[in-house]
C-alpha cells in the first residue's frame, strides 16, 4: 500500500512526522550534543557582554534558533560560523521582547534579568513553551523586586524598571532553575554582593556560572545551598563550550535498554545521570561509565525498574519521566512513575495506550504493567519529552508508527532520526503529503 510521505531536507517545516518501523536492535556510537538547557540561559547572558562571544559546537535546536532571533531583535548579532555560534551584543539598543518571540519558548523569560540589568528597564511578554502544566514566574518576579526593581504586570507583558537596583540576599521558597538563572544574571549587573539561598543545583547552573566567570564575572557557589554574585564587573567576550546534554544522554541510554544491543555514548558526563543509572542497574542490562563515555549492553528483555519519583536535582529528572514510562511499557513486571513537579506531564500516556501499553494514570501517579509487545500506531507528540517517549516506543513496536507534531521534539533533540539511523533504528523524517499520517 502506498504511503503518504515525502522525504525532506534538514531544514524542516511544521507539517512533518517521523515514520518508524520497530524491532531493530541498536548498535554503534553516538556523540552527545551540548545541552539545550545550558545554552538557552547562556545565550540570554550574552546580553550583558560587551564584545564577541563564541559558543562552540552549538546544535541547531529550534529553541536555540528562537533565542538567536531574540538577540537580533534586541539589536545584537547572532550568526553561525560552521558549528560555532557567534554573538555580539555590543550594539544592543532595544529593551522590549514582543509576544511573537516569547510565545514559542519558555527560555524567553531568561532575558528579563539581563535586559533589566543592562538597560535598567525591560518590557517582556509572558513566556511560552511546552504545555506541561503551570510553570509560574512568580519566583522570578519576586526576586527581581527584592533586588530593587519596580515590576508591573499588564496586558500580557512584564514591565520592569531598574532605576533603584541594589544587591542583597534572596531566599527562594523553591529551588527553581529558571529563577536562579535569571537572578544570577541580573545580580551580575548590580554593584555589590548578592547571595541567592536555596538555589537550584542542576549542572546547568554551574555551566552558567562558568560562562559568566569566563567573561570576567565573579560568581561562586553553584551546586551548593548559596550562590554568591559579586556584581558590577564589566563582562568581556570569550569562547565557551556548553556542557553535554544530560537529558539527551538519558534518552539514548533508555532507548538502548529498550531496543537491546550495544551502544557507546561519547561526550557525556556520567555523574549528571547518576539518578537514572542507579534505576537502570535493576533492568537486566550492563552499563559501564568511564570519563566521558557510557557503554550500554542489553541482551534480553528489560525487567521493571520498580518505582521512579521525579525531584529537583540531584533527584530523578522530570525530563526523563516520559521516556521511563516508555521503558516500563515493555519491561517485565509492574512499574510506578510519580511526577512531582508538573501536573500536566502525562499527556503521552494517551498516545502510548494507542500502541497497546497497559497504563493507568491519575494525579501524577502512573502504574505500568509491561507488555512483551507494543504495536505501531499513528500518534501525536504532546510536548518535547512526551514526543521522545513515543519515538522510543515506536523503535520497539511491531509494525509502523507515525508521530506527528515533531516540531516540539526539535526543541530539544538535534538530528534525532539521523543519530538513531546510525545505530540501526528504522526511522525517517518525512513530509506529510496530505492531511493525516495514514497509510
Amino acid at each position: 500500500m502506498e504511503r503518504l510521505y515525502l522525504e525532506t531536507n534538514e531544514h524542516r517545516k511544521a507539517s512533518e512526522c517521523f515514520l518508524i518501523i520497530g524491532g531493530n536492535h541498536l548498535n554503534g556510537e553516538v556523540e552527545i550534543d551540548c545541552a539545550k538547557n545550558s545554552l538557552l540561559p547562556i545565550i540570554a547572558a550574552t546580553i550583558l557582554v560587551e564584545g564577541e562571544v563564541e559558543l562552540r559546537k552549538v546544535p541547531l535546536y529550534s529553541d536555540v534558533l528562537v533565542m538567536c532571533d531574540i538577540i537580533r531583535h534586541l539589536g545584537g548579532k547572532a550568526v553561525f560560523n560552521g558549528e560555532n555560534l557567534i554573538i555580539d551584543c555590543s550594539g544592543l539598543d532595544k529593551n522590549c521582547l514582543p509576544n511573537e518571540l516569547s510565545a514559542s519558548v519558555r527560555s524567553s523569560i531568561f532575558t528579563l534579568g539581563p535586559i533589566l540589568g543592562r538597560m535598567r528597564s525591560a518590557k517582556v511578554a509572558y513566556p511560552g513553551g511546552c504545555d506541561i502544566g503551570l510553570r509560574p514566574i512568580d519566583l522570578h518576579l519576586k526576586g527581581v523586586r527584592e533586588l530593587g526593581a519596580k515590576v508591573v504586570e499588564k496586558n500580557g507583558y512584564i514591565y520592569a524598571s531598574g532605576e533603584k537596583l541594589k544587591s542583597g540576599d534572596i531566599i527562594l521558597s523553591f529551588p527553581s532553575v529558571g529563577a536562579t538563572e535569571n537572578l544570577m544574571m541580573l545580580a551580575v549587573a548590580i554593584e555589590g554582593e548578592t547571595r541567592i539561598f536555596n538555589p537550584a543545583r542542576e549542572p546547568e547552573i554551574n555551566d552558567l556560572q562558568d560562562f559568566i566567570n569566563a567573561c570576567g564575572g565573579d560568581v561562586s557557589g553553584a551546586g551548593s545551598n548559596a550562590i554568591v554574585i559579586k556584581g558590577g564587573k564589566k563582562l568581556h567576550g570569550t569562547s565557551f563550550k556548553a556542557m553535554p546534554d544530560r537529558i539527551e544522554t538519558g534518552t539514548y541510554i533508555i532507548a538502548s535498554v529498550m531496543c537491546g544491543g550495544e551502544v557507546v555514548l561519547k561526550n557525556c558526563n556520567p555523574q549528571h545521570n547518576n539518578a537514572l543509572l542507579s534505576k537502570l542497574s535493576k533492568t537486566a542490562c550492563k552499563i559501564t561509565a568511564k570519563d566521558d563515555i557510557i557503554k550500554i549492553e542489553a541482551r534480553s528483555r528489560p525487567i521493571s525498574f520498580g518505582e521512579v519519583e521525579t525531584a529537583v536535582y540531584p533527584g530523578f529528572p522530570t525530563d526523563l519521566q516520559a521516556p521511563m514510562t516508555a521503558l516500563a511499557s515493555v519491561s517485565d513486571g509492574y512499574s510506578l512513575v510519580v511526577e512531582n513537579l508538573f501536573e500536566a506531564r502525562s499527556k503521552h500516556v494517551g498516545e502510548l495506550l494507542k500502541m497497546g501499553c497497559d497504563i493507568k494514570t491519575r494525579n501524577g501517579i502512573t502504574i505500568i504493567n509491561g507488555r512483551e509487545k507494543l504495536y505501531g500506531a499513528d500518534v501525536f507528540s504532546p510536548d518535547l519529552r512526551g514526543g521522545a517517549s513515543l519515538v522510543l516506543a515506536g523503535l520497539v513496536a511491531e509494525g509502523y508508527t507515525t508521530i506527528e507534531n515533531i516540531k516540539l521534539i526539535d526543541r530539544g533533540y538535534y538530528k534525532l532520526a539521523e543519530k538513531l539511523q546510525r545505530l540501526g533504528g528504522d526511522i525517517k523524517r518525512l513530509e506529510i503529503s496530505r492531511r493525516g499520517c495514514d497509510s
